[in-house]
């Protein structure tokens, strides 16, 4: 796991070497390993590359790395966990090998096959830029559902790329003029959806993607791999065995994918939630290890954000090697003001602070981590699906002004007491109403009911200010996939769709940034091994009847899980990676808030039309409404904004 960086440059050589090197300190964090530059002045090339050292400890993993033929050199952040398979199957006269680096597999791989093979060849999560001296055409590439960052564009005449958005800006060209369509993206999801970045005239590149500049800065994008084609077909082409046999392949896929991401030359762990996606995860790397596995969970003193004594029962029937943490609000408040400097641009998935401590808690014994995420995208674990498809069926069937006055009915009661009512009342609800923080997903659910489509519906309920355009100035909304339905996948089930948008966006542009940029911040690699891409493609052959059964999602996972762990230790409620933030707002971090949302400060910086933010804020601050999430992405970009 690495940091890349460089740039192509039409300017005369005025430094490149120490641009780029400017660059590259910029990341430390991502790799404290080693530093590399490779510099080609006459064409205005540099490549930079910090090393987390994962395979191969030795100097023949040094990068930026020239290809045996001389033809190509290579900055590469990720793993490919099936390049020893690779190496065997490579002709003969690719076997004299400096190392046992992947990054010299894949160079190997692309010498001989080109690089859409080789990209469809690799298994793994990678982001790559690779100068071809022939052609000189830089090709900027990202696997498959989008695990690693890469960030690029033109400033200047000047074309930047890297890991990270600090690494662009380190370089002179950078000007760095916010991105009012971004922003109003960010008060909509609270993350910024790729392709867009906070700032104009930089992207992400796609997940499943590869890009190609030529030398007079011609681009073209080639999608090589996409989730929502994969989703289709999967459909198209269901798995027509059995629920066990679907569960028998599931395992052995995971198992695979498990086993290639155990393999490292440095100390390996898991986080471990206590819930069904890190539990299969740990089940099966300590059925693959002679050791016990190094597991890791922090809690809470609140119950209703504490899973730590799930995982440690879990751990405990497991046999895991343990370590868990209780974080006092004070621990877990002082990691926001590191929340800029972390995620770069604006992120407020309020969740990155729990993650953000795991990781650090895992990185005192280990360099790298496997995670459970993806599952839920994958295997239908979020509420929102059923409750989603469900009030459709609903909803379709009430007028419009009968639904208008039901929700104003919901949201006359407080969030905070509609949970007093569901606390109470929780002996007596059947399982699938024992929800976390039942008032917030009540009010969420009331705003889904002026929705005329399912789509607007799915909309709705993924989103945090209804109508973002109107608080920031000058703010456009642009279409993204989401909000574009002839990008939507052709999938028969509401819940199908929904699952396949999410793995579209909210998992690589939220979960998996979360995950990334919390933990590299601490030169900690993590892997996914639902994100296998043979996992994905399976799971999307499974019919929604082995996924959902009455309401519940997950099922022919919890199937697999079941031979390892008893059900009793994982069979509860959902519970979110969260802190409680709503009550933290109104008192302890009241102040900064109050700093941050200044009237007179909101109107000197002119990014936000005040009233509708100061309105919502006297609103939380009353007990009326929780708005937390709807001011914790306003209070995220005025963060970053005061560090900038």
């Amino acid at each position: 796991m690495c940091g890349l960086t460089g740039f192509l440059s039409r300017q005369a050589n005025v430094g490149y070497q120490q641009q780029v090197l400017r660059m590259a300190e910029t990341m430390v964090h991502r790799g404290p390993n080693d530093l590399g530059v490779w510099v080609d002045a006459d064409f205005g090339i540099a490549l930079a590359h910090r090393r987390l050292a994962i395979q191969d400890l030795s100097p023949a993993g040094h990068q930026p790395m020239v290809s045996a033929n001389g033809r190509y050199v290579i900055v590469f952040n990720g793993e490919i966990y099936n390049h020893l398979d690779l190496r065997k199957a490579l002709a003969a006269d690719q076997a004299s090998w400096q190392g046992h680096s992947d990054t010299e597999t894949l160079l190997a791989l692309i010498a001989a096959k080109g690089i859409d093979q080789a990209l469809t060849q690799c298994v793994g999560m990678f982001a790559f830029a690779l100068w071809d001296k022939e052609t000189q055409v830089l090709t900027l590439a990202r696997d498959r559902l989008g695990e690693k960052p890469l960030y690029y564009g033109t400033q200047n005449g000047v074309f930047l790329f890297g890991s990270e958005l600090k690494a662009l800006k380190a370089h002179p060209a950078f000007w760095g003029e916010i991105d009012r369509e971004a922003l109003t993206l960010l008060l909509r999801y609270n993350y910024i959806p790729a392709p867009y970045s906070i700032y104009k005239g930089i992207q992400k590149l796609p997940a499943g993607s590869y890009l190609q500049l030529n030398a007079a800065f011609q681009t073209s994008i080639k999608h090589y791999w996409s989730a929502s084609r994969i989703a289709e077909s999967g459909q198209r082409n269901q798995f027509r065995g059995t629920e066990t046999e679907a569960k028998v392949e599931l395992e052995r896929l995971l198992c695979q994918a498990v086993s290639g991401q155990m393999l490292a030359d440095v100390p390996l762990g898991a986080f471990l939630s206590g819930g069904i996606d890190s539990s299969t995860i740990v089940a099966i790397m300590q059925t693959l290890s002679n050791r016990p596995v190094k597991t890791f969970t922090i809690g809470f003193g609140e119950e209703a954000y504490n899973e730590a004594k799930y995982a440690a029962a879990v751990a405990k029937h497991l046999g895991t090697e343990h370590t868990e943490l209780y974080v006092t609000p004070e621990q877990a408040m002082a990691v926001i003001p590191l929340l800029p400097q972390i995620y770069d641009e604006p992120f407020a998935d309020s969740s990155q602070i729990p993650t953000w401590l795991v990781s650090q808690l895992a990185k005192q014994q280990v360099t790298v981590c496997l995670s459970g995420d993806g599952a839920d995208e994958l295997f239908a674990g979020y509420n929102h699906y059923f409750l989603g498809k469900a009030a459709w069926n609903k909803l379709k069937l009430l007028p419009l002004p009968v639904r208008v006055l039901l929700a104003k009915v919901i949201t006359g009661v407080s969030a905070d007491k509609w949970h007093e009512l569901f606390v109470s009342l929780q002996p007596l609800l059947p399982r699938k109403l024992q929800l976390s923080n039942p008032g917030d997903k009540l009010h969420k659910l009331a705003g889904t009911l002026y929705s005329d489509s399912p789509e607007k519906l799915y909309l709705g309920l993924v989103s945090l200010w209804d109508d973002p355009a109107e608080i920031v100035c000058g703010g456009f909304e642009p279409v993204i996939a989401v909000t574009d339905q002839q990008q939507w996948p052709d999938l028969p089930d509401l819940v199908q769709r929904m699952m396949a948008l999410d793995t579209l966006a909210y998992m690589p542009d939220d979960i998996l940034v979360k995950v990334d940029r919390a933990a590299m911040n601490l030169s900690l690699e993590t892997r996914v091994p639902f994100l296998d891409h043979r996992v994905v493609e399976f799971a999307w052959r499974l019919p929604v009847e082995m996924k959902v059964i009455n309401g519940y999602g997950k099922h022919v996972l919890r199937q697999v899980l079941s031979q390892y762990v008893p059900n009793a230790l994982i069979d509860r409620p959902k519970m979110g990676f969260s802190v409680p933030l709503a009550s933290w707002l109104r008192g302890p971090l009241r102040d900064w808030v109050e700093a941050l949302l200044d009237e007179n400060l909101l109107k000197q910086q002119g990014y936000f039309n005040s009233p509708g933010i100061r309105k919502k804020w006297h609103e939380h601050l009353s007990g009326q409404r929780n708005w937390q999430y709807q001011l914790w992405g306003v209070l995220m970009f005025q963060a970053w904004l005061e560090q900038q």
